[in-house]
C-alpha cells in the first residue's frame, strides 16, 4: 500500500526543476541556479530538532551539527522546536525560507505522520528535499526483569498465556517505539495494553519498576537500565547483531525472518532550496560521517552512520512512507 500526497495546483518553475533534478538525478538542469549563489554557506546555518533538548535524536543532532559547523566554516546553531510527534518543528521548516539556511534535522517519524494524522502543516512529497541519511539507532525488545522469560520465544509464549494481560509503554502515540511494539505484536499475535509516555525516560523507569512488562526502546536510552539489570534485553530490531550487544540475537534470528524496525534520522530542506546547498550540505555531512571522532561517538551511543546521496534518501524515503503507512492502517491507529 502507497500513501498519495495530493498535488498542488502550482508549482513555480524553479522548484519543479529543483525537484526534478534531486529526485531523478538530473543535476545539469540546475547549474543555473547553483551558479547564481556565490559561496554557501556565507552565514550561520540553523538546524530545527523537532524534539527536545538532551533526547537520543537531540544528542546526535548536537553531535553532527558541531562537526557540520567546522567542515563548513559556519555555526550551525540547534533550534529545538518539539510538539505534537515532531509535526511543530518539522512544519516551521516546511514554511521557511528555501535558501539553505535552514535545514530539519529529522526521525523516522516523518513517514508514519501522514498516516497517523489528517490533517499536517506540511507535505512530505511537496515541501521538502533530501539531503541524506545521517544515523540509525537500533530499537531492542526489552522486558521488566520480574517477567520470567529470557528468549523471545519464552517470551511470546508467556504473552500468549495471558492475552491481554501485559502492557508496553513509549515515547508517545505514533512514535517509532510506539510503532515498532505494535508491529512486533501483530507479527507475533500477541495481546497488549500500550502506554503512551512523554518521552522514552519515564517509560524507561516504569518498565524497570515493572509497572510495565514490555517495550521496544533505542538501545542508547535503555542501556543503563540493560547494564544495570534494571531490565532485560532480548532481542535487537537490526538486520544484524550490533557490536555494543554481540550476544543479543536480532528478531530475525529468534524466529522472525525479516523483521526490522530501526529509529533513523536524516536531513531534509524546504523545496526550492537550491542545488549548490543541497551539494554541499550532502558533501559534508557525507564527510562527517565517515571521520573517526563521530565513528567513535556514534558507537558509544549506539548508533551507526548512513550518509549516501539525496536519491538514494528520496528512494528511502519512499518505501519507509509505504511500510509504515501499511503498518498504521492494518493497526487503524490514527491521532486526530
Amino acid at each position: 500500500m502507497t500513501f498519495q500526497h495530493p498535488k498542488p495546483l502550482y508549482v513555480p518553475r524553479r522548484r519543479t526543476l529543483l525537484r526534478a533534478a534531486l529526485f531523478a538525478g538530473t543535476a545539469g538542469a540546475l547549474s543555473p541556479f547553483a551558479s547564481a549563489q556565490g559561496d554557501y554557506p556565507s552565514r550561520p546555518i540553523t538546524m530545527v530538532v523537532p524534539f527536545p533538548p538532551g533526547g537520543p535524536t537531540d544528542v546526535v543532532a548536537r553531535l553532527l551539527c558541531d562537526r557540520l559547523g567546522r567542515a563548513l566554516k559556519q555555526s550551525v546553531i540547534i533550534e529545538n522546536r518539539p510538539g505534537a510527534n515532531a509535526n511543530i518543528g518539522t512544519g516551521v521548516v516546511a514554511k521557511a525560507p528555501a535558501d539553505g539556511y535552514t535545514v530539519l534535522y529529522n526521525t523516522s517519524s516523518i513517514v508514519m505522520s501522514p498516516a497517523l494524522y489528517h490533517s499536517l502543516p506540511y507535505d512530505l512529497n511537496r515541501d521538502f528535499v533530501p539531503v541524506a541519511l545521517t544515523a540509525v539507532v537500533p530499537l531492542a525488545l526489552v522486558v521488566n526483569n520480574d517477567l520470567p522469560v529470557h528468549s523471545v520465544k519464552e517470551f511470546v509464549d508467556y504473552a500468549k498465556a495471558h492475552p491481554g494481560k501485559l502492557s508496553y509503554g513509549s515515547a508517545g502515540s505514533g512514535s517509532p517505539t510506539h510503532l515498532a511494539a505494535l508491529q512486533f505484536a501483530q507479527a507475533a499475535g500477541i495481546e497488549a495494553t500500550h502506554i503512551p509516555y512523554k518521552g522514552t525516560a519515564p517509560a524507561d523507569i516504569d518498565l524497570a519498576a515493572g509497572q510495565l512488562q514490555f517495550m521496544t526502546d533505542t538501545i542508547n536510552t535503555i542501556a543503563s537500565f540493560v547494564k544495570g539489570k534494571r531490565v532485560r534485553m532480548l532481542a535487537l530490531m537490526t538486520p544484524k547483531r550490533v557490536s555494543l550487544y554481540p550476544d543479543i540475537p536480532t528478531l530475525a534470528e529468534s524466529g522472525f525472518p525479516g523483521f526490522e524496525a530501526q529509529a533513523w534520522q536524516g536531513l531534509l530542506v524546504p523545496t526550492g532550496t537550491p542545488a549548490k546547498a543541497v551539494e554541499t550540505l550532502n558533501a559534508e555531512i557525507n564527510r562527517v560521517l565517515k571521520s573517526k571522532d563521530v565513528l567513535d561517538a556514534l558507537e558509544l551511543q549506539g548508533a551507526a552512520p548512513l550518509g549516501g546521496t539525496p536519491q538514494e534518501y528520496a528512494a528511502y524515503l519512499k518505501k519507509e512512507l509505504a511500510r509504515w503507512t501499511a503498518v498504521i492502517k492494518s493497526a487503524g491507529v490514527t491521532l486526530d
